[in-house]
C-alpha cells in the first residue's frame, strides 16, 4: 500500500531476490551499523505469510511506461468487473494516462490520492483507507481494490519512512477486506527501496500473483531498520535540557523556544502539541531523569525526548490510536506526534529509551 511511480517488470524483475540491504548506515544513541547488515535474519521471514485471508497486498516491480499502464489498466479492469469500490492514487501523469485508456469506465473509479504518502501522513492514509473499507461494504461486492503509485522521495529519512509504511500497512490491512497493489517504478524509485518491495509485501505481482518469499513480519521489519541520523543534530541546539524538573515547565521551554525558531502559527501549534504529547509520555511512562533536545534551521525542525525507561514493546505503536474509534481512552500520543510530523523514530539507547521528531519548515 505505497505511493511512488512503478509498475509490473514481468515475472523475473516482480520477485523480489533475497532480503535487502539496508538503505543507509544508521546511528542509535551515535553508534553506526553496518549499511549492508540484512533487514531481518531469514529465522523472522514469514515465506507465504501474511495478514489475514481478507486481505491481499502485493508489489510490482516497473521499469517502462508500458508495463506500468498495462498493469494498472488490467488491476483496474479486474475490480471495476468485480463491482469492488476501486480506487486508484497515482501522480497526475499516470491519473490522466489511466483515465484516457479506461474511457467511459474511468468515471467508475475513485481518484484519490489521500490513500497514498506523497498527499497523506501514514496514521491519516490508515484511517482514510478504513473508512472507505466501511463504504466498501455498503456497495457491489463489498471489496475494496486499491491501486497506489509507490511515490516516498529519495533522502534516507523518507526512503525508511516509507519502507515503515508500506510494512506497517498489513497490520493495518489485514482486518479489512481489500485487496492493495502498490506500483515500484524502478526507474524513479531508489534501488534500496525497489528491493524491499518483496521484504514489506506479502505477495508480489507480474504475470500472475503469488507468495513472496523474502516478506519479514512488520514487528521484526521495522524493529530492524536503521535510523538515519538527522544531520542537524550535529550542530549546537537550540533547547538543550538534562533533567527536566517537572513536565509543565519543560512544555514552556518548548514552546519559548518553538516560538523563536517556527514562523507559521498554525504548524507552531501542531508542533507544540506533539513535543508536549511526547515530553507527557516521557515522565508519565518512562523513568528520570527526562531530557530534551531541539533543533531548527531556516526549513526544518528536529526534537528528540528522552528518558530512562524500556521504552515501547512494539514499534508499530502511534500508527492508529492505541484504542481504536474510541479517542475518550488516551493513549493518542504518539498517534499525534505521528499526524503533525514528517518523521517520527522511536530510538532505543544504551541506557534508556527516545523519540525523535522531524519536520520540514513552511
Amino acid at each position: 500500500m505505497g505511493c511512488k511511480q512503478s509498475s509490473a517488470a514481468g515475472a523475473a524483475s516482480t520477485t523480489a531476490g533475497p532480503a535487502p540491504a539496508r538503505p543507509v548506515e544508521g546511528h542509535v544513541d551515535g553508534a553506526p551499523r553496518a549499511a549492508t547488515e540484512p533487514v531481518a535474519s531469514a529465522g523472522a521471514r514469514m515465506a507465504g505469510g501474511g495478514p489475514s485471508r481478507a486481505a491481499r497486498h502485493a508489489a510490482a516491480v516497473v521499469e517502462t511506461d508500458e508495463q506500468l499502464l498495462s498493469l494498472a489498466v488490467e488491476y483496474v479492469t479486474a475490480g471495476l468487473d468485480a463491482d469492488d469500490l476501486t480506487v486508484v492514487g497515482a501522480r497526475p501523469g499516470l491519473e490522466r494516462r489511466l483515465t484516457e485508456a479506461l474511457g467511459e469506465r474511468a468515471g467508475a473509479v475513485d481518484f484519490d490520492p489521500r490513500i497514498c504518502l506523497f498527499s497523506s501522513r501514514a496514521p491519516e492514509v490508515f484511517s482514510h483507507t478504513g473508512r472507505l473499507a466501511e463504504r466498501a461494504t455498503t456497495r457491489g461486492s463489498g471489496r475494496l481494490r486499491l491501486l497506489a503509485q509507490v511515490d516516498f522521495g529519495a533522502a534516507p529519512r523518507d526512503v525508511r519512512e516509507g519502507q515503515c509504511f508500506e510494512s506497517v500497512a498489513n497490520a493495518m490491512l489485514g482486518t479489512v477486506p481489500v485487496t492493495a497493489l502498490c506500483l515500484y517504478d524502478a526507474r524513479e524509485l531508489p534501488a534500496a527501496l525497489v528491493r524491499s518491495a518483496g521484504v514489506t509485501h506479502p505477495l508480489v505481482a507480474g504475470d500472475d500473483w503469488r507468495a513472496s518469499p523474502d516478506f519479514v513480519d512488520p514487528v521484526e521489519f521495522v524493529r530492524g531498520l536503521d535510523v538515519p541520523r538527522e544531520p542537524i543534530e550535529d550542530t549546537p541546539p537550540l533547547l538543550a535540557v538534562d533533567r527536566a524538573p517537572t513536565l509543565p515547565e519543560l512544555r514552556h521551554a518548548i514552546g519559548a523556544t518553538l516560538s523563536a525558531s517556527v514562523p507559521d502559527r498554525d504548524q507552531r501549534d501542531d508542533l507544540h502539541l506533539a513535543l508536549s504529547e511526547m515530553a507527557a509520555n516521557a515522565f508519565r511512562h518512562g523513568a528520570p531523569p527526562v531530557s530534551a533536545r531541539l533543533w531548527a534551521s531556516a526549513g526544518r525542525l528536529v526534537c528528540v525526548i528522552a528518558d530512562c525507561g524500556p521504552g515501547l514493546p512494539d514499534p508499530l505503536y502511534g500508527y492508529w490510536p492505541a484504542h481504536g474509534d474510541d479517542l475518550g481512552r488516551g493513549g493518542m500520543g504518539l498517534w499525534l506526534a505521528r499526524k503533525l510530523c514528517d518523521h517520527v523514530d522511536v530510538l532505543p539507547r544504551r541506557a534508556g529509551f527516545a523519540v525523535r521528531l522531524s519536520t520540514a519548515l513552511r
